[in-house]
């Protein structure tokens, strides 16, 4: 999936946010974004993920050279789009399970119960959260608990591309290994990956192809993966005119 941002400028109720964002994610490239708060990280991830509340004033979003704008959250991830949320929500009375066998049997209807226990319990385990499976849906977990959750579902619905918003957000230097290296077991020529985060420590497992950062609603700045250790030397203000 190709993935093509050109000159997003949105706004949620009445104030711009984003003003004139373009960026391009070929397939198989990891890119990172970082930014101040308030820079507009988390607005974007919410705009590629067709969240309503947001509007696009001007600009486009392509996918494989196709304007995804008209296209609702639930038409984009029949797509292959993935949003890890930076604060995932509790629902309460619908388990973990229920959820995730609804969602794989979307992509496959021939799946079997059986089946789908085998693969959710093996890719469980290896993030320690079978514990979790006939919960509901967040209720009473911890943040940690919470990502990795969220890294079950990407790992098993293997999307196209995945905005990871704020991954590493709360986690112990365990934890973050943990699911960065899984998020790597996924990198491949069908997969892509948009990965929001305040901190290069989870860059330095992921090794990003490109880092950029955003400020006042805009990318101004891209480089390499070094360019997120600059940032943690000097900070932002530093580098960003």
């Amino acid at each position: 999936m190709k993935l093509e941002l050109i000159d997003l400028h949105v706004s949620f109720e009445g104030k711009r946010i984003l003003s004139g964002v373009s960026l391009v994610i070929s397939p198989g490239e990891v890119h990172a974004l970082m930014g101040p708060n308030g820079s507009g990280k988390s607005t974007l991830s919410s705009v590629l993920a067709g969240h309503p509340s947001y509007k696009v004033e001007q600009g486009d979003i392509l996918v494989d050279g196709k304007s995804i704008l008209s296209l609702n959250a639930s038409e984009r991830a029949k797509l292959g789009l993935f949003l890890s949320f930076q604060n995932p929500i509790e629902v309460q009375g619908v388990s973990v399970s229920k959820l995730l066998f609804h969602a794989l049997k979307s992509q496959d209807p021939k799946l079997s119960f059986v089946d789908f226990k085998k693969r959710v319990s093996d890719v469980a385990s290896k993030l320690n959260v079978e514990f979790a499976l006939e919960r509901d849906i967040n209720v009473g977990f911890s943040g940690g608990e919470k990502k990795r959750l969220e890294v079950l579902q990407l790992l098993l619905l293997k999307p196209k591309l995945a905005i990871l918003d704020e991954l590493d957000s709360g986690l112990d230097i365990d934890s973050l290994n943990l699911l960065a290296s899984a998020v790597n077991d996924l990198r491949s020529s069908d997969f892509s990956a948009l990965v929001i985060t305040h901190y290069p420590r989870i860059l330095g497992v992921l090794k990003p192809d490109f880092v950029h950062v955003l400020s006042q609603g805009k990318i101004v700045m891209s480089g390499s993966k070094e360019l997120a250790s600059e940032i943690e030397k000097h900070g932002y203000g530093a580098l960003v005119k």
